[in-house]
């Protein structure tokens, strides 16, 4: 999990964004989630990062 979280940073990062708070929720490791375990939290940003993140996807769409 912590790979992913890092690939996700990396990509985000291409495109000039930035979620300071990215990070695993180590809380649902202790829970009883089947593999792959764990949540990834996308923790908070401001509405000049979610309209960036908004326009990647949008962008990326089919």
């Amino acid at each position: 999990m912590p790979r992913c979280v890092e690939e996700l940073r990396a990509a985000l990062a291409l495109h000039g964004i930035t979620l300071p708070s990215l990070r695993l929720d180590l809380a649902t490791f202790a829970g009883t989630y089947t593999p792959p375990a764990g949540l990834v939290s996308l923790g908070n940003c401001n509405a000049t990062t979610a309209r960036a993140l908004t326009a990647v996807l949008r962008a990326a769409a089919p």
